[in-house]
């Protein structure tokens, strides 16, 4: 399955879970569920998956952690706040970086219609 395909996927089951639960809600609540609906959806789900990196011979353990890894490709950021900044568009394209995988999604939970809280960051992503 390739990025874009898991990515339609998390799309879904996150308009889902915004449809049933709606606005104002903590994040680990949307999380939780999103990742109970990725995996009704057959997908397979880390949540909360601490990532090491290698800083020229200095491994550091547990560097960051990402909400979801989904197949082992995508990276989810769960959000429930009022707008995605930049902050954590440049965030999740480090991770993307450093992890060296193509797609990462915001999902924002705190928006009114759930498309317009939905953010793609690619890292060499080909269509």
């Amino acid at each position: 399955m390739t990025e874009n395909e898991i990515s339609k996927i998390i799309f879904d089951c996150g308009m889902k879970v915004h449809r049933k639960l709606g606005v104002g809600l903590y994040e680990s609540v949307y999380e939780q569920c999103l990742e109970y609906e990725l995996k009704k959806a057959g997908l397979k789900v880390e949540r909360q998956k601490e990532i090491s990196i290698i800083y020229e011979e200095l491994t550091i353990e547990r560097a960051f952690r990402v909400d979801m890894l989904v197949e082992d490709k995508v990276i989810v950021e769960n959000k429930a706040v009022p707008e995605i900044t930049d902050y954590y568009c440049f965030q999740l394209r480090n991770y993307l970086r450093l992890t060296k995988l193509k797609l990462g999604m915001i999902l924002n939970f705190h928006s009114p219609l759930f498309k317009n809280g939905v953010k793609r960051v690619v890292n060499g992503l080909q269509d």
